[in-house]
C-alpha cells in the first residue's frame, strides 16, 4: 500500500470514527425521544380502552341488574328501579324498557315519546344491541351510545368513553370508531374522519400529519378502533432534552476514537514498531549478491542481505533498519527470519550445488542465542544440506569480548560453519584478537578496494590475512582494472557490481545456473 492510499485510508477511517459517534447520537436522541412520545401516546390508549371497557362494562351490568325486575313495566315500582340504576351507576345516564324497537318508558318520565330505534343496530361480541343515536325525547341534538337487550336500554355519554386524563403534560386527544361503519363513537377533540378511513383502508398505524403525531389500533373483539393523536411540539422538545444527553457522550466518543487511531498511527509508524511488524508478517526479503573466483570468474556464493520493502515501493537502507533492530532488541528475531529465508528460497537450490555457500550476517548478539543454534541444524536437517554450506559473517565488533566470541565460534565451526569476519579493516584490526580467533575468511571492505588504497592500505590489510593464513574476498568490486589487481595480489575471491548487484531469489538462481554453463 502506497503512503498516499495509507494516507487516505487513515483520513477515512478518521472521518467515520468522528463522523459515526455523533451521528448515532443524535439518531438515539431523536429514536429514544420518539420511543418515549410513542410510549406515553401508547400508553394513554390502552387506558382509553381499559375506561371503555370500565364503562361498557357498567352498562351491561346495570341492564343485567335491571332485568331482573319482576313487576309491571313502566309501574311507579319500575319507573323508581329504573331511577335508581340511573343514579347508582356512574356513566348511565338514562335507562329505558323497550317494546321491540320503541322505548315505553325511561327513568327520566312515565311515558316516552314516539321514538323508534333504527333496525340496523350493530352487536357486540356479547350479544348485546348497540346504537349511536342522537334521537331523544328532549328535543336536543346530543349523540349518545344506547346499548340494549331484549327489553331493557341503557344509554351512556360518548364523552365517558375517553375521559381520561394523560399522565404526560402535554394534552393527548383520543377517538373511538365503530371500525364497520366508520362512524366516531366519542371523542375528545374534533378528528377529521377521512384521517381515520385513509390510514386504515392503508394498513397505516402511526404517521404525522399538520404538527400531529397520529397512532391508530383496531380492537376486533370490540368492534371500534382508535385513534389517539397530540402535537409533536412536545416530541422536538423531548428530542432537544434528549440530546443534551446523547450528543455530548457521541462527541467524547468520537474524540476519544479519533486520539486512539492517531495514536494507533503514530505507534505504528515508530521504526521499531514497523520493524516489528514487519518481521512479524515476514515482508523482510532476502537478496543474495554472488561471490566469485576471480581466477576462474566462477560463482562460489553468495552473500544473504536483508531488504525491507517500503509502502512506496522503495527499499529502506539497512544501514538504517538494521540499527533500529538492534537498538528494540529484535535482531535476532530478525537474522532468524534471514535464516530461515535462505533455506525457504535457496535450500532445494543448494543441495544438487554442494560447492555452493550462502553467507549470512550475524550480529554480535546472535552469538549468544541457543535457538538460533537450534534452527540451523534443523533447516540443515529438514533440507538435507551441509553445514559448510551455510558460512557466517561477523564484523569486528563482534569481537569486543574476544574469550566469549572466540567459544561461540569454536561451537559453530564444529558443527561445520565457516567463519568470516566482514568489513576487516574498519574496526578495531588488531593482530592480537585475530590470531587467537578460529576464522576462515576476512573480507576486505570496499574501501580498501578503491584504486587510490592499494598504494598504501590494502596491500597491509592482505598481508595480515596471508599472515592469518585466511582466504580472501573482496567487496565492492566494479572494475576489471580492481578485479586484476586482486587476482595479482593472491586475493581469491571478489564481490561487487562488476558482477552483479543483489538479486532477488528468482534472479540469482537465474544468473547462477548461467554462470555455472559458461566454459
Amino acid at each position: 500500500m502506497t503512503n498516499t492510499r495509507l494516507i487516505a485510508l487513515v483520513i477515512t477511517v478518521l472521518f467515520l470514527v468522528v463522523l459515526l459517534p455523533v451521528t448515532l447520537s443524535i439518531w438515539l436522541a431523536h429514536y429514544q425521544a420518539q420511543k418515549d412520545f410513542t410510549h406515553t401516546l401508547d400508553d394513554y390508549g390502552e387506558r382509553v380502552i381499559q375506561r371503555s371497557q370500565q364503562v361498557a362494562d357498567q352498562a351491561k351490568q346495570a341492564i343485567q341488574v335491571i332485568s331482573q325486575f319482576q313487576g309491571t313495566p313502566c309501574s311507579d315500582e319500575h319507573l323508581m328501579a329504573m331511577r335508581r340504576i340511573a343514579y347508582t351507576w356512574r356513566d348511565v345516564q338514562e335507562v329505558l324498557w323497550l317494546d321491540g324497537l320503541q322505548p315505553r318508558c325511561s327513568s327520566m318520565e312515565k311515558r316516552s315519546a314516539e321514538i323508534w330505534f333504527p333496525s340496523n343496530f350493530g352487536y357486540t361480541h356479547d350479544g348485546y344491541r348497540v346504537w349511536l343515536t342522537s334521537d331523544n325525547d328532549l328535543g336536543i341534538k346530543h349523540a349518545m351510545v344506547a346499548l340494549a337487550n331484549e327489553h331493557y336500554m341503557v344509554m351512556v355519554d360518548p364523552t365517558a368513553f375517553v375521559d381520561v386524563l394523560p399522565f404526560s403534560s402535554w394534552n393527548i386527544n383520543a377517538a373511538l370508531i365503530a371500525t364497520r361503519s366508520g362512524h366516531i363513537i366519542a371523542q375528545n377533540a374534533d378528528l377529521t374522519p377521512n384521517l381515520w378511513e385513509n390510514a386504515h383502508r392503508d394498513g397505516v398505524r402511526t404517521f404525522e400529519r399538520k404538527g400531529m403525531m397520529y397512532n391508530l389500533r383496531d380492537y376486533p373483539e370490540l368492534g371500534i378502533s382508535l385513534v389517539v393523536w397530540a402535537s409533536t411540539l412536545p416530541l422536538d422538545e423531548s428530542w432537544h432534552r434528549q440530546l443534551l444527553i446523547w450528543l455530548p457522550l457521541g462527541i467524547f466518543i468520537s474524540l476519544a476514537g479519533a486520539g486512539l487511531i492517531i495514536w494507533m498511527v503514530r505507534r505504528t509508524q515508530l521504526p521499531w514498531h514497523r520493524i516489528q511488524d514487519a518481521i512479524k508478517n515476514r515482508t523482510i526479503e532476502v537478496y543474495y549478491q554472488p561471490v566469485v573466483s576471480l581466477k576462474t570468474k566462477k560463482i562460489v556464493g553468495a552473500e544473504a542481505l536483508a531488504r525491507w520493502p517500503q509502502p512506496d515501493g522503495t527499499f529502506l537502507s539497512p544501514d538504517i533498519f538494521i540499527p533500529i533492530a538492534e537498538q528494540a532488541g529484535l535482531i535476532t528475531d530478525l537474522t532468524k527470519l534471514v535464516v530461515e529465508k535462505i533455506f525457504e528460497d535457496l535450500g532445494a537450490w543448494l543441495k544438487p550445488h554442494p560447492q555452493l555457500h550462502i553467507s549470512v550476517n550475524l550480529d554480535p548478539s546472535d552469538l549468544n542465542s541457543p535457538s538460533l543454534s537450534a534452527l540451523l541444524f534443523h533447516k540443515l536437517l529438514e533440507y538435507g544440506i551441509s553445514p559448510s554450506q551455510i558460512a557466517l559473517e561477523l564484523t569486528e565488533r563482534s569481537f569486543i569480548d574476544p574469550q566469549r566470541s572466540s567459544a561461540r565460534l569454536s561451537q559453530f565451526r564444529e558443527a561445520g560453519h565457516a567463519i568470516y569476519i566482514d568489513d576487516f579493516g574498519t574496526g578495531y584490526s588488531s593482530l592480537s584478537f585475530l590470531k587467537d580467533l578460529q576464522v576462515d575468511t576476512l573480507k576486505i571492505d570496499k574501501a580498501f578496494v578503491d584504486p587510490q588504497a592499494f598504494t598504501s592500505l590494502t596491500p597491509h590489510v592482505i598481508e595480515i590475512a596471508k599472515t592469518l593464513n585466511l582466504s580472501m574476498i573482496a567487496e565492492g568490486v566494479e572494475t576489471q582494472s580492481q578485479a586484476d589487481w586482486l587476482e595479482a595480489h593472491d586475493v581469491q575471491f571478489g564481490q561487487g557490481w562488476l558482477y552483479s548487484k543483489a538479486l532477488p531469489k528468482e534472479a540469482f538462481i537465474a544468473w547462477a545456473e548461467a554462470n555455472l554453463k559458461q566454459a
